[in-house]
């Protein structure tokens, strides 16, 4: 019984000499109720900033520096967020820690430089998720993702019930109501394999050998790539009106040799090149819509019910819907979409360290709001989505601007040369 009052004391020494050391180091008290969400977001960005400098010595050839800041950094930084991340996340927290020490521990030990990335970019995401755990999902960024979510499904299943509507208006005018049957077998296929190919896509890329980060990057680019084609109104609908001809020329064949199977592929090929694109762009908004599941769910939800509406007000009431007007619109929020995809894209490939992270001193937006419109505070994202929004920008002022005005001048009459004066008589 006499050792109590010893351990006690002791006990209570080493908790002094800890405050005092992190005191030291941090300028603040190591209370876990004196760091409320808001410091510890804080605290996260600065904790990444460490991460930047760490893998910056070590790339220069500074191992020790390297191995003093990612130690200082933790201490300093993210050792004050684990209290209150762990009442949140108790898991995350011990896992966090533990990748901190792993990076140490590689560094210590002289591995290559790539085992260590690989180590810091595994913490890079550990840290995001931790912020996601201290940040309320808010108002605005569920509302993008869900506008973002309808939008998707809704343009390419509005594009989807133009094209059945003209498909099946021109096998009626041609006699020929017997080949509908086969064609919208096709079109079932195409629906169906648009629901695998959303659900194998997942799959395939987690088998893919290349880094979730790189993968994501890699989507999202071939998600603007795509939205960046089908942009401009123009373009898109001189497309589409080679879409058609060459999808009736098609079907012209198939009537005239008489094949089901024929039918059957004008009707899935017609179909699912909209169901591609579409799981190729709900694969990158999954990728950068984490936590906001809910909100993907509630524009899938509302795309399906005003797609049911269009189509029962083309087939049923045979109304002829605004449709100019609806692509104007489109067009713009898919513009806005596709700078959001674009900045995400940029975003990862820096957290993979395959492009130099060059932060800016701006203020930085809530980490659900920053992936719902891709705007990240480093020169690399701002820059190309800076540079995508210009194009579109430019695009747009010729587009509605200038060509319409060179149309004009072109289709105005050339004014009559004045009749010379008949000579007079000698």
């Amino acid at each position: 019984m006499r050792r109590w009052p010893a351990v006690a004391a002791l006990a209570l020494l080493a908790a002094l000499v800890g405050t005092l050391v992190v005191t030291a180091l941090t300028g603040r008290p190591a209370d876990a109720a004196s760091v409320s969400r808001a410091e510890a977001i804080r605290l996260l960005d600065q904790t990444r900033q460490s991460i930047d400098e760490t893998l910056a010595l070590l790339k220069s050839g500074h191992a020790d520096q390297a191995l003093k800041e990612a130690s200082a950094g933790y201490l300093a930084h993210f050792e004050l967020v684990e209290p209150p991340l762990s009442i949140v996340d108790h898991e995350l927290t011990l896992t966090t820690e533990f990748q901190f020490a792993e990076v140490r521990r590689v560094i210590r030990a002289g591995a290559p430089v790539d085992t260590v990335r690989s180590a810091i970019v595994e913490l890079r995401n550990l840290i995001d998720q931790a912020e996601r755990k201290l940040t309320d999902t808010g108002v605005g960024a569920p509302v993008l993702v869900a506008g973002q979510s309808f939008l998707i499904l809704f343009r390419e299943g509005f594009e989807v019930v133009l094209l059945l509507s003209a498909l099946l208006g021109y096998l009626e005018a041609a006699r020929s109501p017997h080949f509908i049957k086969p064609v919208l077998g096709g079109v079932a296929l195409a629906a169906a394999a648009t629901v695998l190919t959303v659900m194998l896509m997942p799959t395939i890329f987690r088998v893919l050998p290349i880094s979730r980060e790189v993968l994501e990057a890699v989507v999202a680019l071939l998600a603007v790539a795509v939205l960046f084609y089908v942009s401009f109104w123009l373009i898109a609908r001189m497309d589409n009106k080679r879409w058609m001809e060459f999808v009736r020329a098609r079907l012209w064949s198939a009537i005239s040799v008489g094949s089901t199977a024929s039918l059957v592929a004008v009707g899935f090929t017609a179909v699912y090149r909209e169901g591609f694109e579409t799981a190729l762009f709900y694969q990158s908004l999954l990728s950068f819509g984490h936590g906001l599941g809910g909100a993907i769910l509630a524009g899938i939800g509302a795309a399906v019910v005003a797609l049911a509406l269009v189509a029962w007000a083309v087939f049923r009431l045979g109304r002829k819907l605004p449709i100019k007007v609806f692509m104007n619109t489109a067009v713009a929020m898919v513009m806005v979409t596709s700078v959001a995809f674009l900045g995400n894209a940029m975003h990862a490939l820096q957290a993979a360290d395959v492009i130099d992270i060059h932060r800016t001193s701006g203020p930085r937006l809530p980490i659900f709001l920053a992936e719902a419109t891709g705007v990240w505070p480093t020169v690399p994202s701002l820059v190309a989505q800076v540079a995508l929004a210009s194009v579109y920008v430019l695009g747009a002022v010729y587009a509605f601007v200038i060509r319409p005005r060179l149309h004009a001048r072109l289709a105005r009459p050339a004014s009559p040369s004045p009749t010379p004066p008949h000579a007079a008589p000698a």
